[in-house]
């Protein structure tokens, strides 16, 4: 995981604990003074609410526990590694694309992060500038040109 991945994780179980359990806990009580339970839609609702945000909370504080943390500025070369920023070309269509390898809690494509275990990833993995690589994607094979590797943002 990278260290801004590790970051907003941390920030993350931080808001869920300090903000949302303290409010899903006042709404749960508001709830319960409606009345009867059982028929009760609102603290029903509140509890499932309560559920996923501690699931949510053990689930970041497992990947916590469990992450090794790899500042990527540290690194260089051209070829393409955990955190580098790749940017590829599609050799049918002439779209340029750019993408960092993250680990799979931190990727988001719209971010232009991708998992380290996404196909598109593991076929950069250890390949360099000028190579071309073969993606399996649900549409179908998509041929891409390594452009650049780099470092930083």
């Amino acid at each position: 995981m990278t260290p801004e991945g590790h970051a907003a994780l941390l920030t993350e179980v931080q808001f869920l604990k300090t903000v949302e359990r303290p409010r899903i806990s006042k709404e749960i009580g508001v709830a319960r003074e409606h009345g009867d339970l059982r028929e009760n839609a609102e603290y029903h609702a509140a509890k499932e609410k309560q559920g996923m945000i501690e699931a949510r909370i053990n689930q970041i504080e497992d990947s916590i526990s469990r992450a090794d943390v790899i500042d990527a500025s540290t690194f260089s070369g051209d070829k393409v590694k955990f955190g580098a920023w790749v940017n590829l070309e599609d050799t049918d269509s002439g779209k340029k694309v750019r993408y960092r390898i993250v680990g799979p809690d931190e990727a988001d494509l719209k971010k232009g992060t991708i998992s380290v275990s996404s196909p598109i990833a593991r076929a950069l993995i250890n390949r360099k500038v000028g190579d071309e690589v073969t993606v399996n994607a649900p549409g179908g094979d998509r041929v891409y040109e390594i452009t650049e590797v780099s470092w930083t943002a």
